[in-house]
């Protein structure tokens, strides 16, 4: 379903309302004896969480085979006979080891933005998101269907700051990332890692000790500290900047109340902009999103 003539409806709509739709159908749903081959359902390809624990599913499926499936999926139709699920992908697999050949759902008219929105917010009220799955999916919020932080935090009740520090962990290296999806790393731990000129390392060394948050802190404080007392390399000398070139950045600078760069030649240029804390971050976040 394409998104364009329904963008109206996804974070605008809300997604207290979304999710009040899904809780009124569970409670009282429409067409809840419709029941769907299990063959013909398929998962959400933008499903934002991606790991699902053997031993959580075995024990759904075990349950699922005593009682059955008791709450039926979320589905949208994708083609004749064909279901994508926008909630209840667990239900799905765990349905599959209990070799069901059946599912009860309720089908719902959501665009993709819809099913995606709704996807994290059942999987952050219940908690089922790592950190890197929960970041993975603001990321694609904003990359996919053009959602800025502010609105995203409107709708999903959580503050700016917390959707960029979020999105932060992104810059981590992949072998980081896997740390904190298998929880090896806490979010906490992850967040003091980017500070650290090479996280990978700092990150075995944090394993290894057990340590704390605030003892990843300091330890990443030293490092740099160490760092800072080697000898420095030389750095090239730097062209002087034409008068144009400083009064631009100076305007930006006044108009961003951050340093910013400019660099530029014939073939383009680099605007850097420099902060200093995550407020900074966030309200540079929130001019350049439009807000």
């Amino acid at each position: 379903m394409a998104v364009g003539g329904d963008r109206k409806r996804g974070l605008g709509r809300g997604l207290s309302a979304l999710m009040a739709d899904m809780n009124e159908t569970d409670q009282t749903p429409r067409g809840s004896d419709f029941r769907v081959p299990i063959e013909r359902i398929v998962p959400n390809p933008d499903q934002p969480r991606k790991q699902f624990a053997q031993a959580d599913l075995d024990d759904l499926a075990a349950s699922i085979r005593e009682k059955g499936v008791i709450q039926p999926l979320i589905v949208r139709e994708r083609g004749p006979n064909r279901f994508e699920i926008v909630a209840g992908e667990r239900r799905w697999r765990a349905a599959q080891l209990a070799q069901l050949h059946e599912l009860p759902v309720i089908v719902r008219d959501f665009s993709d933005v819809e099913v995606l929105e709704v996807a994290i917010i059942e999987n952050i009220q219940r908690a089922e998101l790592n950190p890197v799955e929960e970041a993975a999916g603001y990321r694609q919020l904003i990359e996919k269907f053009g959602h800025t932080q502010e609105k995203m935090a409107e709708a999903l009740g959580k503050s700016r700051v917390h959707i960029t520090n979020s999105m932060r962990l992104l810059k981590l290296p992949e072998p980081v990332l896997d740390q904190v999806r298998q929880g090896a790393l806490s979010a906490g731990h992850a967040r003091a890692l980017i500070a650290s000129t090479d996280p990978a390392a700092m990150a075995k060394k944090v394993i290894a000790g057990g340590l704390s948050v605030r003892a990843t802190e300091a330890l990443v404080r030293k490092s740099q500290g160490d760092a800072a007392s080697k000898p420095p390399r030389v750095a090239p000398v730097k062209p002087q900047k034409d008068a144009d070139t400083a009064a631009l950045e100076a305007d930006l600078s006044a108009a961003l109340r951050m340093r910013v760069d400019l660099a530029h030649s014939m073939d383009g240029g680099r605007v850097t902009v420099h902060y200093k804390t995550l407020d900074q971050l966030d309200e540079l976040c929130r001019l350049l999103g439009g807000g």
